[in-house]
């Protein structure tokens, strides 16, 4: 099952419908209703955060579901389905897919990352686990644990990994280059353009979310682009 579903992600749109308590269209209903258009337009997957929107999502879309579940816990800087609490709620919400963060953090649990992935395959065989990662090292060894599929979700969201404005083409580059485990884009991805980049690099699929999903972020690059057009005009006399 885990194979036909990730050829079933190959060369596609994965959609992430995320949405938080201080944002405009958080709520379960509205995250499947953006699934829902996400699917009437031609994507593969969907990422979603927490199992009630997993679950609803699932009820009213048919493509398979990235689930992960946010969680902050004062102990760590891990917050993408930190400990096999989270893994439990998503799978039993339908998950297709579960996201762990893999990177080299400390865990809210204590567990070491090897330790937290052998328990997840222990208890969920049949679920595929998509490793979200920061770093060309931290692939590395999330291929060796064997993970389905090895994301750049983090790239630029620890402390130690490149900050940069643009998606992190380079970690895509090198980590499918392996030619090991089927590598997702993710992260910073604005244009038709990043996207196939992103495929020119490597990638088995690209995740998008911002760019589709959070209007008041596509919003703000449309008024910042005027406003900038605005300063130079001014400049300009």
């Amino acid at each position: 099952m885990e194979t036909a579903l990730i050829n079933r992600l190959k060369a596609g749109c994965i959609v992430s419908c995320q949405a938080l308590k201080h944002e405009p269209l958080f709520g379960s209903d509205m995250m499947a209703a953006m699934a829902v258009a996400a699917e009437e337009g031609g994507a593969v997957a969907i990422r979603a955060n927490t199992p009630k929107d997993i679950e609803v999502i699932k009820n009213r879309c048919s493509l398979p579901v990235i689930g992960l579940y946010k969680r902050i816990y004062d102990n760590s800087d891990i917050y993408i389905t930190p400990t096999m609490t989270e893994v439990e709620q998503i799978v039993s919400a339908g998950a297709d897919f579960v996201a762990v963060d893999a990177t080299a953090r400390t865990r809210p649990d204590g567990l070491a990352l090897e330790e937290f992935i052998r328990s997840l395959r222990e208890r969920f065989p049949s679920v595929a686990i998509v490793a979200d990662v920061s770093t060309f090292e931290e692939g590395v060894r999330m291929m060796d644990l064997q993970a389905d599929l090895v994301s750049t979700t983090l790239s630029g969201y620890t402390s130690y990994s490149l900050q940069q404005q643009e998606p992190d083409f380079e970690l895509v580059r090198r980590l499918a280059g392996l030619k090991r485990v089927p590598v997702l884009a993710e992260g910073r991805i604005w244009t038709a353009g990043d996207c196939l980049r992103c495929f020119e690099a490597g990638a088995h699929a690209v995740v998008i979310g911002t760019a589709i999903t959070r209007p008041q972020e596509i919003t703000k690059r449309f008024v910042e682009a005027i406003r900038h057009r605005g300063e130079v005009d001014m400049n300009a006399h």
